[in-house]
């Protein structure tokens, strides 16, 4: 496991505990007490640290290394039933944007999002988890099979942002996201996106209009990585925390702001401390999202989509 800088203190409890238990079975020292002891400190330094998170630390724990990404919760939300689909049928394969079909119980879904890499290798083979234009041509054609077959859509939303290289950009970028955005408005299915790790700019938005949004606890969600409005507004990355604080990024502003409808509550410690409790959540939240839009007429599903856009952003002085 690895550890952030505010996660230290964990760190050097679980050693101690993980020494004492050694001791314990190496020997015939009788240590359960003191073991004791130091679980009871190490479960009240793991509640004071992540209950009155900053948003800057939130933002860090979004990009853990050993967080969850997507294909670990298409993995564990459809199993064996995932069959991913590729290409664009225009230019190629883009591995930084999966999808394909499965089912969580008896319910089948089109799956959708931005895959990361887990070491330096797959980081480059997944373009750390910025896609091309043929990635977001890729999920439009995913979510034009799902519309033709009836299959609701769930987006998984983790990427620093669509790729700004200038290749992209020959290759229409600002056209391809723009197209998702569009046709998602008027997809004749249900869509559910969950952010699950950082929700940058454009990037987000190219899979991330649904008839529910919703995000992890410890996911952000702006229109530009505090670095980077750091270093527009202030020439430097250093007042990246103060940015993060003032772009409102955590799922606790998106929600007040009504930019998401609900936030999905992570283990203690974040969902790379306890993996299967946090895909357990995620599925259940999802349910409960679909539960509450699979009943509505098309009609009435693309007219409450469209009327939740048209009013963000609107204030009553």
């Amino acid at each position: 496991m690895e550890y952030l800088d505010f996660e230290l203190p964990i760190k050097d409890l679980v050693e101690q505990l993980e020494k004492c238990t050694l001791i314990g079975k190496e020997s015939d020292v009788d240590v359960s007490e003191t073991c004791s002891n130091l679980q009871k400190k190490l479960d009240k330094t793991i509640t004071d640290i992540y209950k009155d998170l900053t948003a800057w630390q939130r933002v860090q724990l979004s990009r853990h290394p050993n967080r969850p990404y997507t294909m670990d919760y298409i993995t564990a939300l459809a199993g064996d039933t995932f069959l991913e689909l590729h290409g664009d049928r225009t230019v190629k394969d883009d591995k930084a944007m999966v999808g394909g079909l499965g089912k969580i119980g008896d319910q089948s879904f089109m799956f959708i999002g931005q895959q990361k890499g887990y070491n330096t290798k797959t980081r480059q083979y997944r373009n750390f988890g910025m896609p091309n234009p043929e990635g977001y041509r890729k999920a439009l054609r995913l979510m034009k099979m799902a519309e033709k077959f009836g299959v609701p859509v769930v987006t998984l939303i983790d990427t620093p942002g669509a790729y700004p290289g200038l290749e992209a950009e020959e290759r229409g970028q600002g056209e391809a996201i723009a197209r998702n955005i569009l046709e998602m408005t008027r997809l004749k299915v249900p869509i559910i996106c969950v952010i699950i790790g950082e929700g940058a700019s454009g990037g987000a938005l190219g899979i991330g209009v649904g008839d529910k949004v919703l995000m992890l606890e410890n996911a952000w969600y702006s229109v530009i990585s505090p670095e980077n409005c750091s270093s527009i507004l202030w020439g430097s990355w250093e007042y990246k925390e103060q940015a993060a604080e003032s772009l409102k990024l955590t799922a606790t502003n998106s929600k007040k702001n009504k930019v998401i409808d609900a936030i999905v509550k992570e283990p203690i410690g974040g969902a790379h401390f306890n993996r299967e409790e946090a895909f357990k959540l995620v599925e259940a939240a999802i349910l409960k999202a679909f539960k509450d839009v699979k009943k509505l007429p098309t009609e009435k599903l693309l007219e409450k989509r469209m009327d939740k856009y048209d009013n963000m952003g609107v204030y009553k002085e």
